[in-house]
């Protein structure tokens, strides 16, 4: 391993979001350009996720949990509930406003929420598509279980295998879960990698490896990750950005007269409503 990245931790009333990317020492990882480690989190009776509609251009959102369940509501009229497992892939592209928000239901008891959400920058060419939103269930990804290893492709290609979630440059995004003592060669077919370890004892080439950390691994390597405790990691990456990002609270552009446009068009509400959800992030002033 190269680097070590230890995230930003940001406290959100007793729920940890751990934000690994951007950072000083990786700006993008292939076309990843955030990642966020949320949780693990046990939330009281009557507490959860209420992130209100707020918009995006230039990205798609990458969502994929452990455990718990998050509502998705978006202004194309989305609505969908992602559970462990699955995977929502949101387009911006051009422009979508969208909520994450705990169901009702589920807010009569305590009740846990453990997952990763990333942002990943689209190709210039597909800055501007046309926004839209897939939902992909547990069942449909790719799954590779051996020698107390369980894989699972959430999007691009990895281990021989390809989601089926579109993506829009080579993309390697891979859930792994590891029993105690049970050992994986790390694919090696993407330019851009990196291991993101939410949970348990894990080593890389018999180096211990920190939970809740990032780790930067050399091109054209296969690094072995063996679980003394079980392990849940994430391994992601692919094809470096078609060139640099600019990156303002939630919009992405190659072009930062496209992120000025895009704070005019949130204040004067032209990334429409979201059905369902009549409330809004103000446009941060800063």
């Amino acid at each position: 391993m190269t680097t070590l990245i230890a995230p930003r931790v940001h406290d959100l009333g007793g729920f940890q979001v751990r934000r690994a990317v951007p950072s000083i020492q990786a700006r993008s990882v292939g076309p990843f350009v955030f990642v966020d480690h949320m949780g693990p989190a046990v939330f009281e009776p009557g507490r959860g996720i209420d992130v209100r509609p707020h918009p995006h251009i230039g990205l798609a959102t990458v969502t994929f949990l452990w455990s718990g369940t998050i509502t998705h509501r978006d202004t194309l009229g989305s609505l969908q509930d992602i559970t462990a497992g699955d995977v929502n892939w949101m387009t911006a592209g051009r422009g979508i406003a969208h909520s994450e928000r705990t169901p009702q239901s589920l807010r009569t008891g305590g009740h846990p929420l453990h997952g990763m959400q990333t942002w990943v920058a689209l190709p210039k060419a597909d800055e501007e598509a046309e926004p839209g939103f897939h939902h992909h269930a547990a069942a449909t990804l790719p799954r590779i279980e051996r020698d107390g290893a369980l894989l699972r492709v959430v999007a691009g290609r990895g281990y021989g295998a390809e989601a089926p979630v579109r993506v829009y440059a080579d993309t390697l995004y891979v859930a792994i879960d590891l029993q105690a003592d049970a050992e994986i060669l790390l694919d090696a077919g993407h330019r851009e990698r990196a291991l993101y370890v939410l949970e348990g004892n894990a080593q890389l080439d018999g180096a211990d490896l920190p939970d809740k950390h990032l780790v930067l691994l050399d091109e054209n390597t296969r690094p072995v990750l063996r679980a003394r405790t079980p392990v849940k990691a994430m391994l992601l990456g692919g094809e470096p950005l078609d060139g640099p990002r600019h990156l303002w609270w939630n919009f992405v552009s190659s072009s930062k007269e496209r992120i000025e446009q895009a704070k005019l068009d949130w204040l004067e509400g032209r990334f429409g409503t979201v059905p369902g959800d009549d409330e809004f992030i103000p446009l941060p002033d800063r």
